[in-house]
């Protein structure tokens, strides 16, 4: 079972990964694919600085840590939109996971803890796919990434930013093929709805009804917890099965941020002390990270929040 399951203990995982690297560190990234980094010595050195940040927060306060690689585009689909072939882009898979086993292998005597997490993104866009595929569908897509990552020898999967209830239950089938457990992330409107209309708590039981609740927890991501702040404290069963935030810093719709040309970073310190309002309602949220805007900074505050101290003072 997976640590995070059996602990209170909270684990931090990074922030936004793809608008970290655009707007902080000026990193064009095609299609959002921050996977593409990695066909350069150069880019993978900065994804090795970029997540040094985050292991020096959670090495700091004693938190786990789950390492998420930057596969969330790395797809059929996106792969061959970026010119990737099937080989390149299993390599690519490959390249992101043996990546994340160097760190946990470097921070291994600081980190106590650490789980390497493949990520699966949609198909289709992040806020509004253009079409809606069956579960069949999605189960066929997905299992060729699944089945990479599964080569890599990842300890989970976290499917983010998942928009509707079909493609979370192929993309959970995949998983269980492989024998590897899934964390299972939608994203929400301003009014705690996936964008398919469905009530959040409404669409993690079905998932759960289809797989006999083979996802091991839930999240919610790509969303300001002024969004779901209200959803988290409805006495709902499929709501007392997410574990995990990565919330925007931005209180931005989905449609507002699309049109953005600039970056929204919010407040670090008001977006931490959500979390730790969300936390003392929810005490089994304890996988706790960013998403679209955030950075280190967001996570240490995140990490203060919830009462996480350095071994020398504050968590920086």
């Amino acid at each position: 079972m997976l640590p995070q399951l059996t602990s209170a203990r909270p684990y931090l995982t990074d922030g936004g990964v793809e608008t970290s690297l655009i707007f902080n560190r000026g990193v064009e990234l095609p299609a959002f694919a921050a996977f593409v980094l990695l066909r350069e010595p150069d880019g993978r050195d900065m994804l090795r600085e970029y997540y040094r940040e985050y292991l020096n927060i959670a090495a700091s306060c004693g938190a786990g840590f789950i390492l998420e690689s930057v596969t969330w585009r790395a797809s059929r689909d996106w792969g061959e939109l970026l010119g990737y072939s099937s080989s390149q882009l299993a390599t690519a898979n490959q390249q992101a996971i043996d990546l994340l086993s160097e760190l946990r292998q470097e921070y291994a005597s600081t980190v106590d803890s650490m789980l390497i997490s493949g990520c699966i993104g949609p198909r289709d866009d992040g806020y509004r796919p253009a079409k809606r595929m069956t579960v069949d569908e999605a189960h066929e897509y997905h299992a060729e990434q699944t089945g990479t990552l599964a080569h890599a020898e990842v300890d989970m999967y976290c499917a983010l930013t998942l928009t509707y209830v079909d493609e979370a239950i192929g993309i959970a089938r995949a998983a269980e093929d492989a024998g590897i457990p899934v964390a299972i992330s939608f994203t929400v409107e301003t009014d705690g709805r996936l964008p398919s209309g469905q009530a959040l708590g409404s669409a993690i039981s079905e998932v759960d009804a289809e797989t006999e609740e083979y996802p091991a927890y839930y999240m919610i991501n790509c969303a300001h917890p002024v969004h779901f702040a209200d959803v988290l404290g409805e006495d709902d069963p499929g709501v007392a099965r997410i574990r995990g935030l990565r919330a925007n810093a931005s209180t931005r719709s989905h449609a507002e941020l699309d049109e953005a040309e600039d970056l929204d970073a919010g407040d670090p310190q008001d977006l931490a002390s959500r979390y730790a309002d969300l936390c003392a309602r929810r005490p089994a949220l304890n996988v706790l990270g960013g998403c679209c805007g955030t950075d280190a900074r967001h996570v240490a505050a995140i990490a203060r929040s919830v009462g996480l101290v350095s071994r020398t003072g504050n968590v920086s």
